[in-house]
């Protein structure tokens, strides 16, 4: 990208005025955060979706605070120009206000995150209005809520009937009365989300709830075909890097077992003039100790 210029809050918000889309996608770790970075996200996330596309579970519940954490630290060394999220997980935040605010602080401190996601409408406004007063900067996320899979009995599109839809507007409309600076709207119909993006003054981000929102979030490993057995009707994969994967590492233990690799060129000797490696292994491992 040409320009490199941080992405902050104000300018997110501003992107909505200018009818400019917002990109938004999910990282966990430094290498994955640079290329996304470098690749032209304005808003990277550390989600609690890191419980099932990295930790392996069925659902976003198992996911602590420390995991957040963890992850938003390793993905703030990746970034250069995006804005770093870092989700609350479940229960961190809704015993109470102070609670939230205890949590939303470790992860701004110590996951070194520029803003927090919490999910949740109506009841989480008090919340979101104590976060914010407090320096906080808050994305809310209404619709689907993954955290509150089992109380929905399962990850299912929202808002298919008047009631539901009623809901949602005013979960919305709360969120950004308690002072939240974007909302993610999750699985929901287009027409739902286009209406609620039209009667906000912040900008709202999509997950399988159509085009008319201000911007756009993907959950990388997704997007980039790595869950192959994931295919909903909202997702794209841009790349098939699972495959890809499965092929270089089959090829890769072909040649070892054939005794192929590491060949000479791969390898250094004592009457090697050319010091390349060694010191670039000795410069890798400098800097990686540096950031500790």
């Amino acid at each position: 990208m040409s320009c490199r210029k941080k992405v902050t809050v104000p300018a997110i918000i501003s992107k909505k005025r200018k009818n400019k889309k917002i990109v938004c996608v999910t990282a966990y770790d430094a290498t994955f955060a640079r290329l996304v970075d470098e690749g032209g996200a304005d808003f990277v996330l550390v989600g609690d979706s890191l419980g099932m596309v990295v930790q392996g579970h069925d659902n976003t519940v198992p996911v602590t605070l420390e995991d957040i954490i963890y992850h938003c630290r390793a993905v703030s060394r990746g970034l250069r120009r995006a804005h770093l999220c870092g989700d609350m997980p479940f229960m961190s935040y809704k015993i109470s206000p102070e609670q939230a605010l205890t949590a939303a602080t470790r992860v701004l401190q110590e996951g070194r995150a520029e803003s927090v996601k919490l999910e949740g409408g109506v009841e989480m406004a008090p919340t979101i209005e104590r976060l914010v007063q407090s320096g906080i900067p808050v994305v809310g996320h209404v619709g689907l809520t993954p955290q509150s899979v089992h109380s929905l009995g399962g990850f299912k599109m929202q808002g298919k009937n008047g009631i539901d839809r009623q809901r949602i507007i005013e979960d919305a409309k709360a969120v950004a009365e308690a002072g939240a600076f974007c909302i993610v709207l999750e699985c929901m119909p287009l027409e739902l989300a286009g209406a609620i993006t039209d009667s906000l003054s912040i900008p709202t981000i999509g997950i399988g709830a159509g085009p008319l929102c201000d911007g756009q979030i993907l959950v990388l490993y997704d997007m980039l075909g790595m869950n192959e057995g994931f295919t909903p009707k909202f997702l794209k994969q841009f790349a098939g890097l699972g495959g890809l994967v499965r092929q270089s590492v089959e090829t890769y233990a072909e040649e070892v077992r054939a005794g192929e690799f590491p060949a000479e060129a791969h390898s250094t000797s004592l009457t090697d003039t050319d010091q390349t490696a060694p010191q670039l292994l000795y410069s890798t491992t400098n800097k990686k100790a540096a950031l500790h």
